[in-house]
């Protein structure tokens, strides 16, 4: 019987990755996203089918799990829609920190409430969705993208408790870098003039091309994410990509102190 993923965030990167592999293994996919015109030929892959959903209206996560689920039983949620928000948190305007949450972690909400009733009548399903390696450890001037991510890991450690007993898996994928237009089409940045020599330090540390090399392609954290949807135990948080491994061994080996330090002396020079 064929499996239906119905996945947030699809137009590029790691969404339309994933959307292509699970079509490409015979799944029925539902690719979702802001503005299904600019998902190019996406539309035209066997087995996807095309929804507009802006995750912070309400109205549409409505309407598109209802369209998915009009077809048939949504095996997978894939939650994948989200953009990063860097600079100074002083310089953060109102607008800027609703919108990051609203994205991020309501977003994610809004659209795992609207598929939990069928899967819990059903007793299956799986919930993944892409925090981040940034939801497990931090940098400078993230504080805002961290505080999602670290969000929505503890909302799905938590989550997993209570839709076990109804056969629902719970799952995260949390990348380290990768290589996509992120940095370009999906990040916000604030502004403040008294921090500007430390955003300036943290950004060359960013940029530095020996880290982006580190980088894994969309098509590899894709792959994670279809080992995660097939992880039948009970673990919850995927650790994806080489650099984000290292990265996440080394916090839990010398220790949150010593790592912090690290961090402190790599990407602010202290």
């Amino acid at each position: 019987m064929t499996q239906t993923i119905f996945i947030t965030g699809a137009s590029t990167g790691l969404g339309r990755a994933t959307a292509e592999l699970f079509a490409a293994k015979g799944w029925k996919v539902f690719a979702t996203m802001r503005n299904p015109d600019g998902a190019g030929d996406l539309g035209k892959v066997a087995g996807v089918t095309l929804l507009k959903l802006d995750v912070t209206k309400p109205d549409q996560v409505a309407a598109a799990a209802k369209a998915a689920l009009a077809a048939g039983p949504v095996d997978v949620l894939f939650n994948n829609a989200g953009y990063g928000l860097a600079g100074p948190f002083e310089g953060a305007s109102d607008a800027q920190l609703v919108d990051e949450l609203d994205t991020n972690l309501l977003g994610v909400m809004r659209v795992t409430q609207a598929f939990l009733p069928a899967m819990r009548e059903r007793k299956s399903g799986t919930i993944v969705t892409t925090t981040s390696i940034g939801g497990l450890v931090t940098f400078p001037f993230n504080s805002v993208y961290h505080a999602t991510k670290w969000g929505l890991e503890g909302w799905s450690e938590s989550l997993a408790y209570e839709l076990a007993p109804f056969g629902i898996r719970v799952k995260t994928v949390a990348p380290g870098g990768i290589a996509t237009d992120f940095a370009g089409r999906s990040l916000v940045l604030t502004q403040h003039a008294a921090y500007a020599e430390g955003m300036g330090k943290t950004f060359a540390a960013f940029s530095n091309p020996e880290r982006r090399a580190n980088a894994s392609s969309a098509e590899q954290i894709a792959e994670a994410v279809w080992e995660a949807v097939h992880d039948t135990s009970d673990h919850v948080s995927h650790v994806a990509g080489a650099d984000a491994k290292a990265l996440y061994a080394q916090r839990l080996a010398v220790g949150i102190d010593a790592f912090r330090a690290g961090v402190r002396a790599q990407f602010l020079g202290d």
